[in-house]
């Protein structure tokens, strides 16, 4: 049994269909997992064995029947604790929403139910999805798997960590600006953005809805494949949803590499990149020649602008989403106030946490009169110009590659005291949301203390199954995505 740890969700659904496994015995497996190295690491906020089983018995019982199950009954995965699941505690990692459990199912999580996945639990992540090192949580950090003294980056940190130690086999997670690349990237695992309305956001809660996506998290491009085959589908209940035909994302993994054109953009090597970070990608690059590919020089001028663009922009819709927090009908309410206003000014400071406050007043302040046109309006130009760029270089190349993130894990605290420095972490990743484009990170190195190093493929829009095809073809030839941390084995 304990082999299936590190198998692919294609290895597992040969497992339970063969009746070499059930699923009870899966979910109970990890279970276990989650019990015993859980503490350590502060992936999960919330299990419950007894709902986690009954869904398993439930797929047991599909698959004893033989008819309506699908290739991914019966394994289990577990959820940012962003996304509503009804019945399950949903806290958005924020003490104003500690307690509030969820009438409701996301969209994402009614489509992976429906294809018959276990939910092991609910997975903790930077308060409200703002942070890039998941300290901002109200339920304290989650810790790296490879490094419990180093971060596992955010917003999705708990479900990196979660996948990279073993705990669960795939996680949900969602990306505003990097948060599932980046996490990805530094708990050495893969991690998929799909193009902005791909995946519906209805029952995700909202932290910037023009840039907000909903991708999967798993240790393989395959399995990536697989989830995102269930994920997406249009939803009439998410204005933003695409009315497009559903797609198996995992149609063209085989296809060969050869005439491949990546783009390498000159403002993603730059002196920023720390140089074992450098030495690996470089190193990817090399195994991709070998495939078959060509890299081409590519330029996007205007990307350095996107973290600028990024946190006038995010900061100005999080001020608007996070207003229905009030503690009038759900959420945190002070217990002592003397009248209406001082009960909303009171809940919303002992409800949220310090970076989720300088989001809200950046926010608010960039959207005032006298200065939306001179932030907000800019900002929204800028977004043009760098999507812009994205369309000019896909003239020249297929993909772009480059590194998700600029360092490898650092240790907690080294970044929390500048918000700059933190925001610059996620610098290679933010304008692929921008540009409502499909981004993913997987594995390709080690860095300084033997610490994942994540690259970064960009795809042109809605070429989600291109881009499975050219990590599936480097992890074939390639193991680093099936590698462990020493202390989860």
């Amino acid at each position: 049994m304990s082999e299936l740890i590190n198998s692919s969700l294609r290895d597992l659904s040969r497992a339970l269909a063969a009746k070499r496994v059930s699923a009870v015995e899966l979910a109970t497996l990890f279970l276990d997992r989650i019990e015993k190295l859980n503490p350590a690491l502060n992936a999960f906020i919330t299990t419950d064995r007894e709902k986690t089983l009954a869904q398993a018995q439930s797929a047991d019982a599909t698959l004893k029947i033989g008819t309506g199950a699908t290739a991914l009954t019966g394994i289990p995965l577990a959820h940012k604790d962003i996304f509503c699941t009804r019945g399950w505690r949903t806290s958005c990692g924020s003490k104003m929403l500690e307690n509030f459990v969820s009438p409701y199912d996301a969209h994402v999580v009614e489509k992976l139910a429906a294809a018959g996945m276990v939910t092991l639990g609910k997975l903790n992540m930077d308060e409200f999805a703002m942070g890039s090192s998941n300290e901002t949580s109200h339920f304290g950090p989650v810790r790296n798997p490879w490094d419990v003294s180093r971060v596992p980056g955010g917003s999705s940190g708990g479900s990196a960590a979660a996948i990279a130690a073993r705990l669960s086999p795939a996680a949900t997670g969602t990306d505003t600006g990097g948060s599932i690349r980046q996490p990805a990237a530094l708990c050495g695992l893969t991690g998929l953005k799909p193009t902005y309305g791909v995946v519906s956001r209805y029952g995700m809660i909202a932290f910037a809805s023009s840039l907000d996506q909903a991708g999967p998290m798993a240790k393989s491009a395959e399995d990536c494949a697989l989830l995102l085959s269930a994920m997406a589908g249009f939803d009439a209940r998410d204005s933003t949803s695409l009315e497009r035909a559903g797609e198996d994302y995992g149609r063209d993994l085989e296809k060969p590499l050869t005439g491949l054109r990546i783009g390498l953009p000159r403002e993603f090597f730059d002196a920023g990149m720390d140089a074992d970070v450098r030495a690996a990608v470089e190193a990817a690059l090399a195994e991709y020649r070998k495939l078959g590919a060509t890299t081409v020089d590519v330029e996007l001028p205007n990307s350095g602008l996107s973290v600028p663009a990024y946190y006038v922009i995010a900061p100005a819709e999080a001020s608007s989403n996070l207003s229905r927090f009030d503690g009038v009908r759900y959420g945190y309410r002070a217990p002592q106030y003397d009248d209406l206003a001082e009960m909303y000014s009171r809940s919303r400071a002992q409800g949220f946490g310090a970076e989720v406050k300088r989001r809200i007043l950046i926010g608010t302040y960039v959207l005032s009169h006298g200065y939306y046109d001179a932030y907000y309006l800019k900002a929204q130009k800028i977004r043009r110009l760098i999507a812009a760029d994205f369309v000019a270089a896909f003239r020249e190349c297929d993909v772009i590659m480059g590194p998700t993130s600029p360092s490898v894990a650092f240790a907690f605290g080294a970044k929390s005291a500048d918000p700059v420095q933190m925001y610059l972490s996620d610098i290679y990743t933010i304008s692929t949301n921008l540009a409502g484009l499909p981004g993913m990170s997987l594995p390709c190195g080690s860095g300084s203390n033997s610490m994942p190093v994540g690259l970064q493929i960009i795809g042109n829009w809605f070429d989600e199954a291109r881009m499975l095809n050219v990590a599936h073809k480097y992890q074939q030839v390639t193991d680093w995505h099936t590698r462990m941390p020493e202390g989860v084995k």
